[in-house]
């Protein structure tokens, strides 16, 4: 059902310290600039590697579901992994017949598509998103 790893999303109490760690220590070279997703409480920067993405999420403020996240880790980490599906709605229901509690309505994401979260309590402690396949290059 699942289709390629679109990106990790790794939560980070600054995108801008996190952004040197992966130039200077991992010598990254294509980083996407900062940006605002105001619905979503985040700030959003792709690091883009040869096969896949980082997402670098950032609280807005207080208010951001990252923040509670960075309470229990405050040097931020690993706080899930993207998977493409052909079709979101169908992955869904597919998902919820199955057992797997989806976090919310769908939604769009980073990438201007459509999104879910499936419960890592449901998915061996990772908390899984799944995006509807872009149709532009990502």
């Amino acid at each position: 059902m699942i289709g390629r790893l679109n990106h990790v999303g790794v939560a980070t109490p600054s995108i801008e310290d996190s952004i040197r760690m992966y130039r200077d220590t991992l010598g990254v070279t294509d980083i996407g600039d900062k940006f605002k997703m105001e619905e979503q409480g985040v700030w959003v920067c792709f690091v883009n590697v040869a096969n896949s993405q980082i997402e670098l999420i950032e609280p807005i403020d207080e208010s951001s579901p990252i923040t509670r996240f960075l309470r229990a880790n405050p040097r931020g980490g690993q706080h899930h992994i993207c998977f493409e599906v052909e079709d979101l709605l169908q992955a869904r229901d597919a998902m919820v017949a199955k057992g797997a509690r989806v976090l919310g309505e769908p939604r769009i994401g980073a990438h201007g598509t459509p999104i879910i979260f499936v419960h890592p309590k449901d998915m061996g402690g990772v908390l899984i998103e799944l995006m509807q396949t872009p149709t532009a290059a990502h």
